[in-house]
């Protein structure tokens, strides 16, 4: 069971595609082998935005390399590695992970979103291709509207109608129901479609090269920045990353829920006696949720879930939201499918998520700016400025939760400290705070503390 890639054994992967459907053979190889080699805790990671196995095995690898030496000596550990059809743009670093990686992506990438530069970079064309495969076409039709960048609305006009194409799916789709953190009071009905897709592409494109600018400004806070009106195609790569994330959180809940549920499923009939810790990190948290969701009603073998950094809504577990009681989370109570707590760990430091996460969430169904006309994004955090109601898992935590208990990370890792079952917010940002722009420390995971958070939250003895 020793994989030459991986830094613990055994370990596993699991496979699955944008549908939610998995490799039977790694599943079976799975099911088959985890009781033999007497394994007692099951350690399963679902990455974010990778775009291909390589790198999502590398951040398991480093993630989980620290874990056999904290755990205690009669631990018996396995570890999975959930690997799914998401993408990363070349752009974004990963902190932390091994220079050759970082120094690559930094040769290879030639137009990063945040320098302003025209057109899409080699490495991220072919991510995107890899991404949408049947939308290749497309793909080379934003290229070239971000590289001519017309001097029209028109043209922004078609340019959002591509972007929109590009990650669109049947309305019959097996992924058509899974991009909703909150539904709505209205009849169950769920979130509607996101402005950046129905409304003036200009004007999204405005706000994006607003909050763009604002987010690599040195200004001290509260400076009142020189009144200029935005490129908007400055803005219109960051309106293809977040749509592309937002096709990526429609497909983490999908594998989750028809994927990685069901297969949790079989895993507790196969070895009913193994205890399952789930990780997930940016959309991953997602996936990793929502398999709450597709488990079975009988099956209680699912014993911690930790969150790292979440790209999806801090009301994703409420009853009912704050500003509109009769709403509530999609996953609402789903926290009760586990036989332990739910750890969402989160950092300030996490720039697409203070930033980025909130003005795609606040786009949805809505037709105003994001902000008034006359404030500026210089020098203070976008999630605080629009408020909690588009609050990411990972910037402040479980939100609207009765009960939920918040920690510092000291704190956590104090011997019996973590609650036993429940909603647990934990503050990372003293080890969460490594990265440049747009995503700040949104990748920074790969620390021995977070590793012991899932020991200490799963009990593992």
């Amino acid at each position: 069971m020793a994989d030459p890639e991986m830094s613990v054994s055994p370990y596993w992967e699991l496979t699955f595609d944008a549908d939610g459907d998995t490799d039977g053979h790694r599943r079976d190889r799975l099911l088959a082998e985890v009781n033999p080699l007497e394994v007692r805790d099951l350690v399963v990671f679902a990455h974010g935005w990778n775009n291909d196995r390589s790198i999502a095995t590398r951040l398991y690898s480093r993630f989980f390399a620290p874990i056999p030496t904290l755990a205690p000596a009669t631990a018996r550990i396995g570890y999975v590695g959930v690997v799914w059809p998401s993408m990363r743009f070349s752009d974004e670093p990963i902190p932390d992970f091994q220079r050759s990686m970082a120094a690559t992506a930094t040769a290879t990438s030639t137009a990063p979103a945040t320098t302003g530069r025209p057109g899409l970079d080699k490495n991220t064309r072919q991510a995107l291709v890899e991404t949408f495969p049947e939308r290749a076409t497309v793909v080379e039709q934003i290229a070239h509207l971000l590289e001519q960048q017309p001097d029209s609305e028109r043209a922004l006009e078609e340019y959002g109608g591509l972007v929109r194409l590009l990650v669109e799916v049947p309305p019959d789709a097996p992924q058509s129901g899974f991009a909703a953190d909150l539904v709505l009071a209205q009849e169950g009905e769920a979130e509607g479609v996101p402005e950046m897709f129905a409304g003036s592409t200009a004007a999204v494109c405005e706000e994006f090269a607003r909050a763009l600018a604002g987010h690599g400004s040195s200004e001290s806070p509260g400076a009142v920045a020189e009144f200029a009106l935005p490129n908007p195609w400055k803005g219109a790569q960051e309106l293809l990353r977040q749509a592309t994330y937002y096709a990526m959180k429609r497909r983490a809940g999908t594998v989750g829920e028809r994927g990685l549920g069901p297969v949790l499923g079989r895993l507790a009939q196969a070895a009913p006696g193994v205890r399952v810790h789930l990780v997930g990190h940016s959309f991953g948290a997602r996936l990793v949720s929502f398999a709450l969701r597709g488990l079975p009603k009988d099956v209680r073998t699912v014993k911690s879930v930790t969150l790292l950094q979440g790209a999806f809504s801090h009301y994703a577990f409420a009853d009912s939201l704050p500003h509109d009681t009769g709403a509530g989370g999609a996953l609402r109570g789903r926290q009760s499918r586990i036989d332990g707590p739910l750890v969402c760990c989160y950092s300030r430091h996490d720039g697409a998520l203070s930033t980025f996460y909130p003005l795609a969430s606040r786009m949805a169904g809505e037709s105003q700016g994001m902000l008034d006309a006359d404030r500026s994004f210089a020098g203070f955090s976008v999630a605080k400025a629009l408020g909690p109601k588009w609050g990411a898992m990972g910037h402040d935590g479980v939100q609207a939760v009765p009960g939920t208990v918040k920690l510092t990370l000291a704190e956590a890792l104090k011997p019996a400290k973590l609650p036993v079952s429940g909603c647990v917010n934990v503050d990372a940002a003293e080890v969460v705070k490594n990265g440049g722009t747009p995503t700040g420390a949104h990748s920074d995971i790969c620390h021995a503390e977070l590793a012991r958070v899932v020991l200490a939250a799963g009990r593992v003895k």
